[in-house]
């Protein structure tokens, strides 16, 4: 969430950038602002009558002391009055509060000076490339064939069990799963990344706290009787972690990484870029998340996107690095890098992670801070990527490595699948 102060004293600013998003609220900006000054105004007039109370009670004990009971009568009746009527005054103060945060909670984040503009994926720049897009023979098949072969995954039991887009991973496919889940994991912690397993249902607050709300509402499996909300993602609960609490200046930066299965409803997602598992409602993903004082934060999103990038290369697969244009961001992201893989038999990139930097938008509604040099309580920025989301991860490693009957691995994989590679099923 936007800090009001900014928004009061830099409203042109607020307009231009949230204009850099394609952002067709910008006239909330407006609103907010005589919201605030509404409240301004409301709390002055408060004071105010606060200040007459306090003065004709000091005038009740004069006159009783002088023994003048009518004096004090009367000036007991107008305190009564006066309190009557700041009950109300109270009343709509709060009601403008509440408008006031509605309206803020529907401000996305302002773009970084450094995000492109545009208005789609077709708009976002391509940073860098590396890796080497391999070449495939003739028969090469896309993953959705390879595991039916290899009997690695069923969406056909998923289906039964759940409904469609729920897929059950079997033998070497689970053991897959485990083997990167647990990669990911040894080098997140590695590299000096706490290891936290939260709940997979998170109330209301939480979601509001790193903006799933009211912004991706539709988004989630909303649980109805109790009011939780399934995880799209661990950054969900894990930064929330600090909720409401002041860090010491000497714990920062504090770094934290999860497994969690996610959950996302997708919905009116169709065609081929939904096949097999280019999307699915859950699926697997191991995060990183970093809580740092906001002069370093930019030094820490391009560390963490080196991180990402390293894991990447060590898994031996082509990727390029984007930035994300303005149309194409998170809402509430100040600047976000994409890492997407090539999948040689679908002969497309594949999203695997997003890197962002959230500067104060999340720990302002989270109330996340630290006390700086001077002593003073300020808000801490948040990081958050994928290191990695599994499911195209997966279909790029089956479909870049197919060699007939077998599967090859990444050297790095050999260890924790148990061997160089995925056989035929016997």
């Amino acid at each position: 969430m936007l800090q009001i102060s900014l928004i009061r004293q830099q409203p042109n600013l607020v307009k231009e950038r949230l204009s850099h998003r394609n952002f067709s609220g910008i006239y909330l900006v407006d609103e907010i602002l005589k919201l605030d000054e509404a409240i301004r105004e409301k709390k002055s007039a408060s004071e105010s009558v606060q200040a007459q109370i306090n003065a004709l009670s000091k005038e009740i004990g004069v006159f009783m002391a002088k023994g003048d009971k009518a004096g004090a009568e009367a000036r007991k009746a107008d305190v009564a009055t006066l309190k009557s009527n700041s009950a109300a005054d109270k009343t709509a103060l709060e009601e403008l509060e509440n408008e006031l945060q509605k309206n803020l909670l529907l401000l996305p984040n302002l773009p970084n000076e450094l995000v492109p503009k545009g208005v789609s994926a077709e708009d976002n720049v391509v940073v860098l490339q590396g890796g080497s897009i391999p070449e495939l023979s003739k028969d090469a098949k896309p993953h959705w064939e390879i595991i039916k072969d290899f009997d690695l995954i069923s969406f056909e039991l998923g289906a039964k069990l759940t409904g469609s887009g729920f897929p059950v991973y079997k033998g070497q496919g689970a053991k897959l799963q485990r083997a990167l889940i647990q990669y990911f994991l040894n080098y997140n912690t590695g590299a000096g990344y706490s290891e936290f397993m939260p709940p997979l249902m998170v109330n209301e607050a939480t979601a509001y706290g790193t903006g799933q709300l009211p912004d991706k509402e539709g988004q989630m499996y909303h649980i109805t009787v109790d009011g939780f909300y399934m995880i799209p993602t661990a950054e969900v609960p894990v930064t929330n972690v600090y909720r409401d609490e002041i860090i010491a200046a000497d714990s920062l930066p504090v770094k934290m990484t999860a497994y969690t299965p996610c959950f996302r409803r997708e919905a009116g997602s169709f065609g081929s870029d939904v096949r097999g598992l280019n999307r699915v409602h859950q699926f697997d993903k191991v995060e990183i998340i970093q809580l740092t004082r906001p002069e370093n934060s930019y030094n820490t999103l391009e560390e963490m996107v080196n991180h990402v990038e390293r894991l990447i290369q060590f898994l031996e697969l082509p990727y390029r690095i984007l930035r994300l244009c303005g149309g194409d961001m998170g809402f509430t992201s100040a600047l976000t890098y994409d890492f997407e893989v090539y999948s040689a038999a679908q002969k497309k990139w594949l999203e695997v992670s997003s890197v962002s930097n959230f500067e104060t938008f999340q720990t302002n509604r989270m109330k996340i801070r630290f006390k700086d040099d001077s002593g003073k309580t300020q808000l801490l920025h948040s990081l958050n990527g994928s290191s990695l989301a599994l499911p195209r991860i997966v279909a790029a490693l089956l479909e870049n490595n197919q060699l007939g009957d077998i599967i090859k691995l990444p050297r790095v994989l050999h260890e924790y699948f148990g061997a160089p590679h995925i056989s035929l099923p016997a």
